[in-house]
């Protein structure tokens, strides 16, 4: 029997819980499992492992077959079903709004169902739009009237609506494009941050999983824990060939995302402002807006006769942000069609530049250094 545990204070608890269904499929295998307070612990691995299923039962959606899951401390089965999911809140694929009430009807639902005014929850909900990062604006709109990352943040919000400690969220962002998916995992790590809950996570993407978990869960095929820890350490130190495999041979890459930047210091780069006329030159030059942000790069032989726009400009790849993970100025450097990857400050602003040589051999001096 596997068990990830951890010491100190635990809201959900997994005790040696197994699920066999009525014609002998075992989704889930003796599993044992600590949620601690205050984290996200995500739950990873292919389709039909049991990830799903395991976070189905601490809201009694799903029955164990054996052991127990605890909320709290108390047995989930000794609760009311419909008292225990008012008192969590749960996030699913495609936002699952009802496409009959209004955003802010939506989000209020749980709040009026444990007993608010009408107008205390619809209050409540304007509220958690803002804190969602959707504007008063679409309060009265329906679900059909958003785009796919708009219905999920209302589907964030709903679930927080009545402030409850546990935070379920299965698969809440893989609908939608990367771009937005992104986004949305950066909103959710900001609200994390603010409001500190406890939450159980579920995904089949392996980035996902190690941007936003505190704790990462592997699960093998019929129901088994892998391996539970750290990001840093499952990248570092897989237990055995399936989670070698399952994190990707890129594992050394994804590691630089827990590796500081404080020591790459970003070197000088020739800049051309947007609007003004720029001479030719036989080097690449960092297009910037008045406000000093990158806007792309100007390639050797080119310049503006009157006003440099936009449209003279190559793309200029990711940005890389002031102290921010080494994976993010690597990245930066390797997408960079100049091969110059652009820092940038908390504003935006442009700092200068680093390449992929460089960041290379920072990594090299540290492990002479270690």
């Amino acid at each position: 029997m596997a068990v990830c545990d951890e010491k100190g204070a635990r809201v959900i608890e997994f005790q040696a819980v197994r699920k066999q269904y009525g014609n002998g499929t075992v989704a889930v295998e003796e599993l044992s499992l600590s949620v601690p307070v205050g984290t996200v612990t995500v739950l990873v691995g292919p389709s039909g492992c049991g990830k799903t299923t395991l976070m189905r039962m601490v809201n009694r959606m799903i029955e164990p077959s054996s052991g127990s899951v605890l909320v709290d401390g108390t047995d989930v089965r000794q609760r009311d079903p419909a008292q225990l999911r008012r008192g969590i809140g749960y996030v699913i694929q495609q936002a699952g709004l009802f496409p009959h009430r209004t955003v802010l009807d939506n989000i209020a639902t749980v709040p009026i169902l444990d007993g608010q005014t009408r107008r205390a929850a619809r209050a409540r909900a304007a509220e958690l739009l803002d804190r969602v990062g959707l504007p008063a604006e679409l309060a009265k709109r329906y679900p059909a009237q958003l785009s796919g990352g708009q219905q999920q943040r209302v589907g964030v919000a709903r679930a927080l609506a009545a402030d409850p400690p546990v935070l379920l969220m299965d698969e809440p962002f893989s609908a939608v494009d990367p771009v937005v998916r992104e986004g949305l995992q950066d909103e959710l790590l900001r609200l994390q941050d603010e409001l500190d809950k406890t939450v159980l996570f579920v995904t089949h993407d392996i980035d996902e999983a190690i941007k936003l978990g505190e704790k990462v869960a592997v699960l093998r095929q019929g129901g088994h824990l892998a391996q539970c820890a750290e990001p840093d350490e499952l990248l570092a130190e897989p237990a055995d060939d399936f989670v070698t495999s399952f994190v990707g041979r890129d594992r050394g890459y994804r590691r630089l995302s827990f590796v500081d930047s404080h020591d790459l210091k970003p070197r000088p780069v020739p800049t051309v402002e947007l609007g003004t006329a720029v001479d030719p030159s036989d080097q690449w030059r960092l297009a910037v807006d008045t406000e000093g942000k990158p806007r792309g790069w100007l390639a050797p032989g080119h310049g503006a006769e009157a006003v440099l726009s936009e449209k003279s400009l190559v793309a200029g790849g990711s940005l890389h942000q002031q102290d921010g993970p080494l994976r993010g100025a690597l990245d930066a450097a390797l997408s960079a069609p100049s091969g110059q990857g652009v820092v940038v400050d908390s504003e935006g602003a442009s700092l200068g530049v680093v390449t992929a040589e460089e960041v290379l051999a920072l990594l090299e001096r540290r492990r002479a250094a270690s």
